[in-house]
């Protein structure tokens, strides 16, 4: 005899209880630097990437910051469900067409996947 939720949701679903690596969110810290320049042109781009970002599927959060000494370099503090809900923000449209809208204003960018930790 299964227990009621395994049963619920059929035998063949993820081990239960979930483990923490099964329900901790992926957190996205990615780091943007905007070429000389063209530092309000990047910023207004980015932010065009919110709104349609904090309605993806996933998307638990999504902060945009901007340095408050550099006004160059900007990061986002993102938390999505799942790396693979993430993967489809990376390939969304949205995020295809800032790719094109600031090729040759982005000088630098790092992204970083990471996991909280106790």
């Amino acid at each position: 005899m299964g227990n009621a939720l395994s049963e619920e949701v059929g035998e063949s679903s993820k081990a239960y209880p979930p483990t923490k690596e099964m329900i901790m969110p992926l957190t996205i810290v990615a780091h943007i630097t905007a070429a000389e320049g063209k530092e309000d042109f990047v910023f207004t781009e980015l932010k065009n990437l919110v709104a349609p970002t904090l309605a993806e599927a996933g998307c638990i959060q999504y902060d945009l910051h901007r340095d408050n000494d550099n006004p160059a370099h900007f990061m986002f503090y993102e938390n999505w469900e799942t790396r693979e809900l993430w993967q489809d923000h990376i390939n969304s449209a949205h995020i295809a067409a800032y790719v094109q809208a600031t090729e040759g204003a982005v000088t630098d960018k790092a992204i970083y996947e990471m996991t909280q930790v106790d």
